[in-house]
């Protein structure tokens, strides 16, 4: 059985033997990056620079947030607005396993330059086992190149650190609340962000459609769930799907874009299934959406499938 205290005192430990100078985080304010940033801060204090990047494909508001949250917790952290250089980056760009890999090689180009700047030699990450399982590898097939496995460059000269890399979701959040670490039950948030949210190019206008979407089903989705309409999904998003439909706004004809509601239940993220909103709350999501971006979306479906055949994510 898993002992988060044991895994605390004994990860700290290595770390403080295994990081022999500055090293740098990279913290998306997720669970993993929080918990992986925590503990290295209690391994090496100061000697542990937090990079967060806010790559134009962040949700509402939270680059902003995740600032706070590195104040809160004392880290010593830069933060890099590179969202015009994702987009350019990403121009054209519509395959899932391309847009992954060009993150990931951005995000690392980014880090060495903080890296050469502050002369660091290490990089952390807060990877955990379903990323490297799912990015494939020997045996295993590739399901989805994780930005932070399979999006790795070959020629990448900082030295690799991942003291989660054998974890599944649910011990890190174990350790999280061992730690009482406020985001301990936040819901998973993939690394590329909304651009694997959009289905085809990730656009700045499209992205912006997928953002606001999202906004909303969180906000729903949370409101309900404190009101004991429901029990709140392990995670719940919104993406936008590249088809067009006809509708009616008004007494006029609208040709507007799609958008799905997706909502699961899981433990690990191995293995999920699909939750079962009532048709009330998916009445105010899909309103809402449509009212707010009515001149762009005109029609939104919700996902029933689980993990397996789909993923959570759609890419």
């Amino acid at each position: 059985m898993f002992n988060e205290k044991k895994f605390i005192e004994k990860t700290i430990s290595k770390l403080q033997k295994d990081i022999k100078s500055k090293a740098l985080i990279a913290f998306s304010g997720g669970v993993d990056s929080t918990v992986c940033a925590a503990l290295v801060n209690k391994a090496i204090g100061k000697r542990l620079i937090a990079v967060h990047v806010n790559t134009g494909y962040m949700r509402k508001n939270e680059s902003e947030q995740v600032t706070q949250m590195m104040e809160d917790l004392s880290l010593n952290y830069r933060f890099v607005n590179a969202s015009k250089e994702y987009y350019r980056a990403l121009k054209g760009a519509e395959d899932p396993e391309k847009k992954r890999k060009i993150i990931g090689e951005k995000f690392i180009r980014i880090f060495e330059k903080v890296a050469q700047k502050e002369k660091i030699d290490y990089l952390v990450q807060g990877t955990i086992a379903p990323d490297w399982i799912e990015s494939g590898g020997g045996l295993r097939d590739t399901i989805k190149s994780h930005h932070n496995v399979g999006g790795l460059p070959k020629d990448m000269k900082l030295k690799l650190v991942e003291p989660l890399r054998d974890l599944y979701k649910d011990e890190v959040r174990k350790i999280a609340r061992t730690l009482q670490l406020q985001v301990s039950e936040r819901q998973p948030f993939p690394g590329p962000g909304l651009a694997v949210r959009i289905i085809g190019e990730a656009t700045p206008e499209r992205t912006r459609l997928v953002r606001e979407a999202c906004d909303i089903v969180e906000k729903e989705i949370e409101r309900a769930s404190q009101q004991g309409v429901m029990e709140r999904p392990w995670q719940y998003f919104a993406v936008l799907i590249p088809i067009k439909t006809v509708g009616v706004h008004g007494d006029k004809r609208a040709y507007g874009n799609t958008i799905a509601i997706r909502a699961v239940q899981s433990v690990d993220a191995m293995t999920c299934h699909y939750s079962t909103i009532p048709h009330e709350v998916l009445d105010v999501i899909s309103t809402k959406i449509t009212n707010i971006l009515k001149e762009k979306v005109n029609r939104i479906v919700y996902d029933v499938t689980n993990k397996p055949p789909g993923t959570v994510e759609w890419e």
